[in-house]
């Protein structure tokens, strides 16, 4: 009896530490919001990356690349200094941006619903624009180059980022910098596979990752 009432007490604070770090995490993503938005959204046109729904140990890696800025972001040099972001910080705020969710498809509202609730129900849409490109070949390659890393539908896994969902605009710019060398993307070199692609390749690839959210 007391040793079941003793893991009935240690799961229900491990619960409620959960909710405390995620409520620190909100807190702390306050700052991030002035440019990644108060729910992770990012900016309407790409300038800023879309953080909500992304796995938790790939925000944590992210933020610790700036940190040792083996990630190059001056903007985010000041931020997550130890002494500003501490790794329990960054454990929170990753937790809690990881914990969004942001629907792709418009809502359908009650007839009781007020002006606030119809508001902050489309805020929270997310739907990246197609965009031009051969989307057979975008497959062909994405199925055979990216899907171990990021999965059949572009969420992710472990260590590599959610691609569906993220602004069009902010992936072209990260590839660019895996080619030259100012981002390493995978063991196989500074680019890695996309040294072997040609441009239209990637484009193809980036037109089919925006067929992928229609699937979520």
């Amino acid at each position: 009896m007391k040793r079941s009432l003793l893991l009935l007490l240690l799961l229900a604070a491990g619960g409620l530490a959960c909710a405390q770090s995620l409520e620190k995490g909100k807190e702390i993503n306050s700052t991030c919001a002035g440019c990644h938005g108060e729910l992770g959204q990012g900016g309407s046109r790409g300038e800023y990356p879309r953080l909500a729904g992304q796995g938790a140990k790939y925000l944590e890696s992210q933020l610790k690349a700036f940190r040792a800025r083996t990630r190059v972001n001056i903007p985010m040099y000041p931020y997550t200094q130890e002494r500003e972001l501490p790794d329990e910080d960054i454990k929170d705020v990753a937790a809690y941006l990881a914990s969004i969710e942001l629907p792709t498809k418009w809502p359908v509202f009650k007839e009781s619903d007020d002006a606030l609730t119809r508001l902050t129900l489309t805020e929270r849409v997310m739907i990246i624009p197609r965009v031009p490109g051969n989307l057979a070949n975008g497959e062909a390659l994405y199925q055979k180059q990216c899907v171990t890393c990021h999965g059949k539908t572009g969420m992710g896994r472990g260590m590599f980022p959610m691609l569906v969902g993220q602004y069009t605009s902010y992936l072209k710019r990260q590839m660019e910098k895996y080619i030259k060398g100012e981002r390493p993307h995978d063991e196989e070199g500074i680019g890695g596979l996309l040294d072997k692609l040609k441009e239209d390749d990637l484009q193809d690839i980036l037109a089919y990752i925006t067929t992928l959210q229609e699937q979520q």
